[in-house]
């Protein structure tokens, strides 16, 4: 089953791409996404990362929350599903 982790406290500058070459060193990612303004295009500072096992998900939230993620402290957390919210 596939797990989605919250990512907080990005560098506005990171793509998607290096988002998701960040975590894959824990397992399978299948989409990494940046949230942006939809008038501005910029980024919002934070994102998502999708794993397809949860246990590789739970591994990378383990490992990488609280650290350095080109320069800045990320927060990483199990995203809530926005449907049942």
């Amino acid at each position: 089953m596939a797990k989605k982790l919250y990512v907080g406290n990005l560098k506005f500058d990171m793509t998607d791409k290096e988002l998701g070459e960040a975590f894959a060193k824990f397992g399978s990612v299948t989409s990494a996404t940046i949230v942006k303004d939809r008038a501005s295009g910029r980024s919002k500072g934070f994102g998502f990362v999708e794993f397809a096992n949860d246990s590789d998900a739970d591994k990378a939230r383990e490992a990488l929350n609280g650290t350095e993620l080109k320069g800045r402290v990320v927060r990483i957390d199990n995203a809530r599903d926005q449907r049942n919210s």
